[in-house]
Order: C-alpha cells, then sequence, then structure tokens
C-alpha cells in the first residue's frame, strides 16, 4: 500500500502546526416543605443504587462525630438543589444549562426571586445545581428551577435537595469528584472553583458559602494527596493512553505515537498523548478534514488515510478507534511493515468495535497487540482501586465538615455577642477586597485559599 513518493505540506496555524501527509496518488411555595422540614430526595438515585448521600454505590459518608454537629442558628440554612447524570437525562439537563458568560446575571436573579442570602450557580455537562443560604421559610426550590427552563416542565421528579451538614457534604463530595460519573475525576473540581469565584465576584456570596467552599477544596487537595483517587485509569482512552506510557517506560517525549480515527474517543486519545508530552502524534481518518481539524486542535500531524501504512514505519505505537467494518491492519500487512521497520518493537492497540486489526497480527515477534477487551479489564480495575480510596476520602472530608460547622459556630457566637465582630474579620476583609475575578480564578486554581 506504500506509495512510491510522498511529499508534505506544512500549515502554521493559531500557533500550532499541523504537517499533512499525501501521496502523488492519492409559584412560589414554601422552602421549608423541601428544607425545614426535612430533606427530600429523588428517587432516581435510590432507584440507581446510590446510596443517600454518596454515589458510585458507596455507604452514606456521615459519622457519628458529624452527625452530632449541627450549623449555627436555625434562621440559617445551607442547601445543596439539583438535576446531575444520575437523576436526570441530557435532554433535560441540557434544557436547564447555563452558559458561563450568563452565570453570574442568573445568580442574581436567582437570588432575588428566591428571597436567598448568598448562592453560587453551577452548570457542567453532568449537573446544574445550586448552592444556597436562606433565612426566610417562603420561596421554592422548584420554582427556582423552572426560572431556568424556557418553558413549563415537570423537574420534582428529577431534582435533589439536601440542607445543612448533608449539603455541605455533597458539596465536598461534588468538588472531590466522589459523585461523579467518573470516580475522581479532576475536572469537576476546576469547574466548581470557577462557578464559585464567578459568584463571589458578583457579590451573590457571603460568610457562609464562602467558608464552605473553600473548605471543600482544601478538603479536595488533601484527597488528591493524601489518598489514591485520582490514580490509575478508569476508561478506555485512559487505560490505553496508561498502557502506553507504561509499556514505553515513561519515555513519551522521545517517541511517535499514530492515531487512527477521529470521533470521541480518538480525539481524546491525541488530547491525552499531547499533554503526557508525546514528541510526535499522527491522525488519520477517511475523513482528511476530521483528521486535520483534531490535528490542528491537538498540534499533531494529519495523515492521508491511505498513507497510513507507510506512515506506521516510524512510529512506536498505533492506536484504532474507528467505526470501519474490515480489518486495517492484516497479518499480512503487518508482516510486510515490521521487515520494512527492520523488526522494530511495534505496540498495536485496538479501541474499535469491530476490531481493525486482525488478532493474528499479535503472533507476530516484537509486536504487542491490545484490544477493547484488555482495555475495558484495566478500566474495572482501575475504578475497583479508586473505590476501596472512598472510606479514606469520607473521614477527611467528615474531618473538615467538623472544622467548617465549628468555624461557623464559634462566629455566629461572636456575632450574637454585645460588641462582638460580625463574624468577618479585618483578614477576610483584606483577602476578598479588590480581588478581580481572573486573578482569583488563578488562586483558586493553585488551591491558595482563604482560611
Amino acid at each position: 500500500m506504500a506509495p512510491q513518493h510522498q511529499f508534505c505540506h506544512q500549515y502554521q496555524i493559531s500557533g500550532r502546526r499541523a504537517l499533512v501527509y499525501s501521496a502523488t496518488k492519492g409559584g412560589r411555595g414554601c422552602l421549608d416543605s423541601f428544607v425545614g422540614k426535612g430533606t427530600r430526595f429523588a428517587s432516581h438515585p435510590r432507584e440507581l443504587g446510590q446510596s443517600r448521600h454518596g454515589g458510585n454505590g458507596s455507604r452514606g459518608s456521615g459519622s457519628r462525630s458529624t452527625r452530632a454537629l449541627q450549623f449555627p442558628a436555625s434562621d440559617m440554612k445551607l442547601f445543596a438543589a439539583g438535576v446531575s447524570h444520575k437523576t436526570a437525562p441530557v435532554e433535560l439537563r441540557e434544557h436547564l444549562a447555563v452558559d458561563q458568560a450568563e452565570l453570574a446575571n442568573r445568580a442574581r436573579a436567582l437570588k432575588s426571586c428566591g428571597e436567598l442570602d448568598e448562592i453560587v450557580l453551577l452548570s457542567t455537562c453532568n449537573r446544574v445545581e445550586i448552592y444556597g443560604i436562606t433565612q426566610r421559610s417562603n420561596g421554592d426550590i422548584k420554582s427556582l428551577f423552572q426560572s431556568l427552563s424556557s418553558e413549563a416542565r415537570e423537574l420534582d421528579p428529577y431534582i435533589y435537595l439536601y440542607e445543612n451538614m448533608d449539603a455541605a457534604r455533597h458539596l465536598f463530595r461534588v468538588t472531590a469528584g466522589l459523585d461523579s460519573m467518573m470516580l475522581g475525576e479532576t475536572e469537576i473540581t476546576g469547574q466548581i472553583k470557577t462557578a464559585y469565584e464567578i459568584s463571589r465576584a458578583a457579590g451573590v456570596t457571603g460568610r457562609v458559602l464562602n467558608r464552605s467552599f473553600q473548605k471543600a477544596f482544601q478538603a479536595t487537595k488533601e484527597i488528591r494527596t493524601r489518598t489514591g483517587i485520582g490514580r490509575g485509569a478508569v476508561s478506555i482512552k485512559t487505560a490505553a493512553v496508561e498502557l502506553v506510557e507504561k509499556l514505553l517506560q515513561n519515555e513519551l517525549a522521545t517517541k511517535s505515537v499514530m492515531v487512527i480515527g477521529a470521533g470521541q474517543i480518538a480525539e481524546s486519545c491525541v488530547r491525552l498523548l499531547a499533554s503526557k508530552g508525546v514528541s510526535s502524534i499522527l491522525v488519520s481518518n477517511r475523513s482528511f478534514d476530521r483528521a486535520f481539524d483534531v490535528a490542528i486542535r491537538c498540534g499533531g500531524e494529519a495523515v492521508c488515510f491511505g498513507d497510513c501504512q507507510f506512515a506506521m514505519r516510524d512510529v512506536d505505537v498505533v492506536i484504532t478507534a474507528t467505526r470501519s467494518p474490515g480489518s486495517l491492519l492484516t497479518r499480512g500487512d503487518a508482516e510486510n511493515l515490521m521487515r520494512e521497520r527492520r523488526h522494530r518493537r511495534l505496540l498495536l492497540i485496538d479501541l474499535s468495535v469491530p476490531r481493525n486489526i486482525e488478532s493474528a497480527v499479535g503472533g507476530l515477534e516484537n509486536v504487542s497487540l491490545y484490544n477493547i477487551d484488555a482495555l475495558e479489564a484495566m478500566a474495572r480495575q482501575g475504578v475497583r482501586n479508586r473505590e476501596q480510596e472512598l472510606a479514606a476520602c469520607h473521614r477527611i472530608i467528615d474531618a473538615h465538615i467538623t472544622a467548617l460547622v465549628e468555624k461557623l459556630n464559634l462566629e455566629a457566637e461572636r456575632k450574637a455577642t454585645p460588641g462582638g465582630s460580625a463574624g468577618i474579620t479585618e483578614s477576610d476583609r483584606k483577602q476578598t477586597a479588590a480581588v478581580t475575578p481572573a486573578r482569583r480564578i488563578a488562586q483558586l486554581q493553585d488551591t491558595t485559599l482563604i482560611t
């Protein structure tokens, strides 16, 4: 299949290099009904085997010590309400989603119409949540979510709601990635930091939410440092990249990888490989435009589909993730390829169904072949390993919740004492004054927190 002659074009777009190989041929109710009279929970999580306080089938994370604690004063109620991938289909989550540019305005509107003292509005692809503080009994959480919808919908069955201790625990779990679709993922932490800073900069947060979110970030940092909740592959694409990293003995900076395919899995692999510092990434697809787009976005090199086997002569790894109904690499093709490579070691990872690489190829000398079943087994083991870390994560969360409640209670006592402080120290004022949103987000990304 190798062409007799080859040349390449180089494009420079937005600071990213892409090389292209080609051949010469080729209504308001009462908030007490949700918070003051006890927490209501959507039925869906329980049906899915979720615990009352946890996701991923874990037991409730509240310990006796934190259960005995109480938030200060009955007139101050912290709540967390929302819909997520566990309770609502993607169509509904999309309908309620709020663009990041609109978060501040929507948070202000929700704070006003819901008669809330403080609010943080979070919107991601997997959840839309409202964290709030209220001193009033009137208001209706359902109507708050209805205001996010452009049309009347039945939302009550999909909404979960927690108050006070349970709300704090939910916030901590979500921030640490313990309630995510992929247990222990880290992207949600950055999303929550951004949502919190937007609300703080908009002036809709206060002492309680500031303390709560900052403690959640501190707890997450400790969880990442002291547990293995974020280690190991828990998806096929991360398992593939982890396997490459392991078999190449962490020498990715000197290696070349070809990814055949331009779908979601293939593009995710390219991004992960680029983040790991792979020196050269080739991207090929039947649709050259799709391959070129992925290469441009990720800084790779687009290869014409007909030139794949020619380009394989110089790479160390080939990852296939296409929907092709037939084999892209047969044993005969592989034998010829290895002769051209002078039998230099080649790692093949086939993530496709049907398989793109014939199983017989794995029997060739210096060829290592892994298919999707092997990668799924690695991902399942990664999930089990992370689940074993949940108890340690919950202990860290409980400790931080205890510290949070004790601090809030102490500040409430000072506020109630004649001549006492209003619960906000001079240090608080200095640290929160005149800080731009961009700078604050950068501070939070570095986990530089107000204590």
